[in-house]
């Protein structure tokens, strides 16, 4: 499909494939434009994500942070086109916006292009591998089934050998061994690589690692970090990390995007991000990290309350009921969406925030960066 054409929803009879129509490609491997995601339930319409956008170029690491309910799950399963694979409720959901892909527009296109696509260009490593891997069949067997799905030509016996290298790869001992074993014989550590081996194995340009280190102790965590920052160099993959914990990413990532409430509240590279945050709900997740380079002084500051009800979301700032500085915006933060504005000389760093420039430049100084 040519990389200047955006396709339609309505696919072509003859080929299966969506129809093209006249729409210039973003320039970034993975785009994603405006994104929406809303479920309709018996209690009122979820919108899990809310106008979504971000791009992704080959070689470098988004992380997407937030808390539980944020949204960060659905963005990666709408890029992989899971909402419209899953079960009664996937199938409900109403995806509006844009996902590109190498040049290649997926919302619009067919069921059977994005299962083509999927594990064959973006691939994902989810978030509990015990349950995303089959327990009647062995590692080896899934591997060799992913593989074979996008080379049928393949014979086993070359597709199980693909499989004992890609574990051999993702440092699995023994792997001509292992390959036999099913998921309930590997530890927590060992599933993770075994999941990652899988992802990797048709070679795909996109990986999405949805809280890849979850219940995994911190040695393990470290090592399968490292494993995924090497494999991206091996591969020259876009990596998503998804993950709540901005530790995770502190080192990993190359940008980063904050959710709440399903939108975006700031994004940025990962140093302005760190060193300069903008925005408050940013300024809570890194006052909650811990931080090994400075003496411990205080305990951490959780941020206050809880996440929003994606179905009833706060009017105005998602975040104000929260916010201790909601009441120097003169009420705004109350009754007006806020913009994502430029913050950074390079155009890179945007935070949605009511308060001015210097306003927040002031508080952070003052009052935030010294207990961070």
């Amino acid at each position: 499909m040519s990389k200047l054409t955006k396709t339609s929803g309505a696919p072509d009879r003859s080929t299966g494939h969506a129809v093209e129509s006249a729409a210039e490609a973003p320039s970034e491997y993975l785009a994603v434009r405006d994104l929406r995601v809303h479920f309709p339930t018996d209690d009122g319409l979820v919108k899990s994500v809310d106008g979504l956008t971000f791009g992704l170029e080959k070689g470098k690491t988004l992380g997407i942070v937030g808390e539980s309910g944020s949204g960060k799950s659905v963005t990666s399963l709408s890029i992989l086109g899971l909402h419209k694979a899953g079960g009664n409720r996937s199938r409900n959901a109403r995806i509006t916006g844009e996902v590109w892909l190498d040049g290649e527009e997926l919302i619009g296109a067919s069921p059977d292009r994005v299962r083509e696509l999927r594990g064959q260009k973006m691939a994902m490593i989810f978030q509990d591998p015990l349950t995303a891997m089959h327990p009647y069949y062995s590692v080896g067997a899934q591997i060799v089934e992913a593989y074979r799905a996008h080379h049928p030509g393949v014979s086993k016996k070359d597709a199980k050998r693909r499989a004992v290298e890609m574990l051999d790869r993702v440092g699995i001992p023994q792997p001509d061994k292992r390959v036999d074993d099913y998921p309930h014989q590997f530890s927590g550590g060992m599933r993770q690589r075994a999941m990652i081996a899988m992802a990797l194995v048709n070679d795909p340009s996109l990986l999405i690692a949805d809280e890849p280190t979850t219940a995994l102790d911190v040695t393990v965590q470290a090592q399968i970090l490292d494993l995924i920052r090497d494999l991206q160099k091996e591969f020259g993959s876009a990596v998503i990390i998804i993950t709540h914990d901005l530790g995770v990413v502190a080192e990993l990532a190359d940008d980063i995007l904050v959710m709440y409430g399903g939108k975006c509240v700031e994004k940025g590279p990962a140093a302005d991000i760190f060193e300069r945050p903008e925005h408050p709900y940013t300024w809570g997740l890194l006052g909650s990290m811990p931080r090994l380079d400075r003496e411990l002084q205080d305990r951490l500051v959780p941020v206050k309350g809880s996440p929003p009800s994606l179905i009833n979301v706060p009017e105005g700032c998602a975040f104000h009921p929260r916010c201790p500085y909601a009441d120097r915006t003169e009420g705004r933060s109350r009754t007006e969406v806020p913009r994502l504005n430029q913050v950074g000389d390079d155009g890179r760093h945007l935070a949605a925030c009511h308060m001015s420039a210097e306003l927040r430049h002031r508080i952070f100084t003052e009052e935030v960066a010294p207990r961070l």
